[in-house]
């Protein structure tokens, strides 16, 4: 595809990456059907994606399927290292680089072709420089736009290329399954086989209206637009977070103060440790809850407060969250069942230092420099440094080491999450 003064996209995608790492490390491993995780499939190897294992299923259910299969422990610190080394040699190629995970990103190549070559060439050297020194298979989609490009990627995986030519986009994109469209799942794509869309061309071709009637109004216009490839989104270089957020999925519960109570203390122990990390803390707290919808992908709402103060401590900012996800609860009281909660921060400042206040000022948790709230910040910097020095599980709330929902290791949840 030579250069046509169209935007050219590339998306890149580290391939089985958490199992493929896995393999890199131990050579023994290589070839053979592997999972890592334990009572819960958090990724698994081509070898073992063969006999139809995947990410989310139980353990006892995928040694059903593969007899041989061979659980891991993850090494989530060489995710980390690897994925990173990864993006660099990305960066190498163009500051146009959009991070969306730990092991995949768009880049924006338009203006690099007259320095490597077309996106063929480009895709061509990145793959093989992300072999020869990182270790590790990748696959590249190039397109002239985001969505079009990630499809391109996924078919052209394990370890391929593929380049989609401007001229060729449609012949390209029609025959494909739904199930390759950005936002839709399995609940979506059984709702649309049962309409008799199963290609991107019949989906395609659908009216909004009908979209819209059968999956609501903002999911049915967003998929619409993706498979008539109108997807105007620009690779935004990754510059200082505007936000950091993490969330939880928990599948199908009853509304519990203490399920509520449990899953947002961890939460705010991630995002509140994230952001001192950082020197950073926020003005915003955004919270969302997605409710149970009975044959349908579920309803998420949303409620957030500002306040005159940063938070960055854990216990205020799960104070201040599980207040407003009460309100939303209170809000809707014909919901009887959520299947997630998440918690982001926005409004950020810098806070390298606290400034305390003076005594003669009331004392609340939610001003950092008062009594509580220097205190607070001062048991978390503490919890910080021992978390630094001997790992997340030496110390920490009682309500959050004790009340892990288990099955995902935090730091699988963290390397999996981005900051929003």
């Amino acid at each position: 595809m030579a250069p046509t003064g169209r935007p050219t996209i590339l998306h890149a995608d580290l391939d089985a990456f958490y199992a493929s790492v896995e393999q890199l490390l131990d050579p023994a491993l290589r070839g053979r059907p592997i999972a890592v995780g334990g009572g819960v499939v958090l990724a698994a190897s081509y070898e073992a994606k063969r006999f139809g294992v995947s990410g989310g299923m139980s353990g006892a259910r995928a040694r059903q399927l593969c007899p041989d299969l061979l659980f891991v422990k993850g090494h989530f610190t060489e995710y980390q290292r690897l994925g990173d080394q990864v993006m660099a040699i990305l960066e190498d190629f163009t500051p146009a680089v959009q991070r969306i995970s730990i092991d995949e990103a768009f880049l924006d190549v338009t203006g690099a072709v007259h320095l490597f070559g077309p996106p063929d060439i480009i895709g061509t050297k990145i793959r093989r420089r992300v072999r020869e020194e990182v270790g590790l298979p990748i696959s590249v989609g190039a397109a002239s736009n985001k969505h079009l490009a990630k499809i391109a990627s996924q078919v052209a995986k394990p370890d391929g290329l593929v380049v989609v030519p401007p001229d060729g986009e449609e012949a390209f994109l029609h025959p494909l399954p739904v199930g390759l469209v950005w936002g839709i799942g399995p609940v979506t794509q059984a709702k649309l086989a049962d309409r008799g869309i199963r290609t991107i061309g019949e989906l395609a071709g659908s009216s909004e209206d009908a979209l819209r009637s059968l999956l609501g109004k903002a999911l049915g216009a967003k998929i619409g637009t993706l498979a008539r490839n109108d997807d105007r989104r620009k690779v935004t270089a990754n510059g200082r977070a505007g936000s950091v957020g993490s969330q939880s999925a928990f599948g199908r519960h009853d509304i519990d103060p203490r399920l509520v109570r449990e899953v947002l203390g961890n939460l705010a122990d991630r995002v509140a440790a994230r952001l001192r990390a950082k020197h950073r803390a926020g003005r915003t707290v955004t919270v969302r809850v997605r409710f149970v919808v009975p044959g349908a992908p579920g309803r998420s709402i949303t409620r957030s407060r500002t306040g005159p103060e940063p938070v960055c401590t854990t216990l205020t900012l799960a104070e201040i969250a599980e207040g407003l996800v009460h309100q939303a609860l209170d809000d809707h009281p014909r919901e009887t069942q959520i299947s997630l909660l998440a918690i982001s921060v926005s409004n950020l400042v810098d806070q390298p230092v606290l400034q305390l206040e003076l005594p003669v000022v009331s004392d609340s948790p939610l001003r950092p420099g008062s009594p509580t709230g220097s205190a607070r910040w001062a048991v978390d910097h503490s919890v910080d440094r021992v978390r630094e020095r001997f790992g997340k599980a030496a110390v920490g709330y009682a309500s959050v080491a004790l009340g892990g929902r288990g099955g995902v290791p935090d730091e699988f949840r963290e390397l999996a999450e981005k900051e929003l």
